[in-house]
């Protein structure tokens, strides 16, 4: 296994931000975004990588960005490193495979959360209130339950700790009525459109996020798009009202964070080798199940 990548030093390119796993780079006029193998959990960047796990995130993302250009328009030019002069040859194979070329556009501040299933926070709200985010929901839902339709559960983007949830009409407040709208029809199709495809291949996505920016007035798809790190998937054959299905995502890794007693607070514990590889595993596998 090589070992993962945990930061990067470009320096024909310069550095405009570094998130939890991407590091974004100014490229000529466009925006160079590059994932790590970072990983986090609980909104902690924990100190071991996952080796591979970048590529996966850069391929699944672009493997999505195409399959769905018809729904929304979104910010890739190329994850062709060889066709890009401003990366030297020394650096292409430091940033293959974990690369993406893109427009510049004005992220919008919030994440476009939908839910297809009763599951992690939404079930916790659920137990408590009988509702997800505000929305009120039937009683006697189970864990894994599917929604009659999916539903939008909005939260701002916060550079550090938790993301806040809050409501479409908070939303709309924010962005205006025509912006609001169009993002939240098209964190709608993205999702059934995605969901549509990935059942073909097996798999379940019981919720994932989207990210829109704006780009001379029109909505443009941005960042990752359902990959392993913004999405809950399951296998198909183990999904059903009171079932646990196996996610392959990175709860795996929380579960194993929750089991030793961490408060969920820097610093976080150390990742055994095999938590790490069977991380690493995980998200090789829904890679696979899902583009290849």
């Amino acid at each position: 296994m090589n070992e993962p990548v945990l930061a990067l030093d470009l320096p024909f390119a310069e550095c405009l931000g570094r998130g939890k796993v991407r590091e974004i780079y100014q490229l000529g006029s466009d925006l160079l975004l590059v994932a790590t193998d970072r990983i986090s959990a609980f909104d902690v960047v924990m100190a071991e990588g996952i080796p591979g796990k970048g590529q996966v995130l850069t391929e699944t993302t672009a493997f999505w960005l195409r399959q769905l250009a018809d729904v929304c328009p979104n910010h890739m030019l190329s994850v062709d490193v060889d066709a890009w002069p401003e990366v030297p040859v020394a650096y292409r194979e430091v940033v293959r495979g974990r690369a993406m070329r893109c427009s510049r556009c004005e992220p919008l501040p919030v994440e476009w959360v939908v839910r297809g299933y009763l599951a992690g926070g939404g079930w916790k709200d659920y137990q408590r209130d009988g509702a997800v985010s505000g929305i009120a929901l039937p009683p006697g839902l189970q864990h894994a339950s599917q929604f009659p339709q999916p539903i939008l559960t909005p939260s701002t983007k916060a550079e550090s700790g938790h993301d806040v949830p809050i409501s479409y009409e908070a939303v709309v407040a924010m962005l205006g009525e025509p912006i609001a709208s169009a993002a939240r029809d098209a964190a709608l199709a993205l999702y059934h459109r995605g969901a549509e495809y990935a059942r073909t291949r097996g798999i379940v996505i019981a919720d994932t996020k989207f990210e829109f920016g704006m780009q001379n007035g029109e909505l443009m798809l941005i960042d990752e798009c359902l990959t392993p790190d913004s999405s809950r998937f399951w296998p198909k054959e183990e999904v059903a009202p009171g079932n646990t299905p196996t996610s392959f995502d990175k709860q795996y890794l929380r579960n194993w964070l929750l089991e030793t007693g961490w408060d969920q607070t820097p610093p976080p514990p150390k990742l055994p080798a095999d938590v790490v590889a069977n991380t690493a595993k995980t998200y090789a596998e829904i890679q696979r199940r899902l583009t290849s």
